[in-house]
């Protein structure tokens, strides 16, 4: 007899315990955080990742909210290898539900970038030693999974100096697969190593990558719903175009037939 009574209590605790670890699953959300780039005249852009940080709620005057996530992939990637809808997984975490405001990329000491064969390193200005930051303005819903991708445009974030040292000053937006769409195309031909903008018919946001130089391929991902006009800037061989009245809607890719460039007589 007792010893029945001590397996009911026993298995009462167990029961409770494995509710209490539920409940604590059901508050949490997982964050997961992919790098992803816009093309550039570069050989490589090479940045290195050493931490991730997420502000949690929404007041940003507060440090102390800072949370390091868990699992991050620290390492060094090139940019380059991450452009017109490739992206690469860098961090994942679960985290408490609820608003995350902000979000901080500390990097190493191993960036750099290639041009005519050669490496040089990249220095972060000062001030942003503690992390590139950005912000987010997210809702962790319990129970389901955030992306995140990071969207560097190499192009414009390395910037050289008159005496030959090159920074790396970021220009990075963010943006979620719930709250986007995308733009894919195709320029021919592909030797024209076309500049291709997307700009809202209001000229209030600019997107810009480059054309594949092999096949000619394009991606716009993160794209906000809306109207834009595609302006594509080939090399001196061809003439410029722009597409008009390009239509994009939340979580819809925004297909477009292959544009074929005119030579210049």
């Amino acid at each position: 007899m007792y010893r029945l009574v001590g397996i009911l209590i026993a298995a009462i605790f167990l029961i409770s315990g494995c509710n209490d670890d539920d409940s604590n699953d059901a508050q949490k959300a997982t964050l997961s955080v992919r790098l992803t780039d816009a093309p550039a005249n570069y050989e490589e852009v090479l940045i290195d990742v050493e931490e991730v940080k997420v502000h949690v709620g929404d007041d940003t005057a507060n440090d102390e909210n800072w949370v390091s996530m868990e699992n991050v992939y620290s390492g060094t990637y090139n940019l380059l290898d991450f452009t017109n809808g490739l992206d690469t997984l860098i961090a994942e975490d679960q985290l408490p539900a609820g608003t995350i405001s902000q979000m901080r990329l500390v990097l190493g000491d191993g960036n750099q970038v290639k041009t005519n064969g050669t490496y040089h390193d990249l220095t972060i200005p000062s001030g942003q030693e503690s992390g590139l930051k950005f912000n987010i303005h997210a809702e962790l819903i319990e129970g389901v999974t955030y992306k995140l991708w990071i969207d560097f445009d190499a192009g414009r974030s390395v910037v050289e100096t008159g005496s030959g040292e090159f920074l790396l000053k970021p220009v990075i937006r963010t943006y979620n697969e719930a709250t986007s769409g995308a733009i894919e195309g195709v320029v021919m031909p592909a030797v024209a190593n076309s500049y291709i903008m997307a700009i809202t018919t209001d000229e209030i946001d600019t997107l810009g990558t480059y054309a594949d130089t092999t096949t000619g391929y394009f991606m716009f991902q993160g794209v906000d719903e809306g109207t834009y006009n595609l302006e594509l800037k080939p090399n001196d061989e061809y003439l410029d175009t722009t597409l008009n009245d390009v239509n994009v809607m939340t979580g819809q890719v925004t297909y477009l037939d292959t544009i074929n460039l005119e030579r210049i007589q």
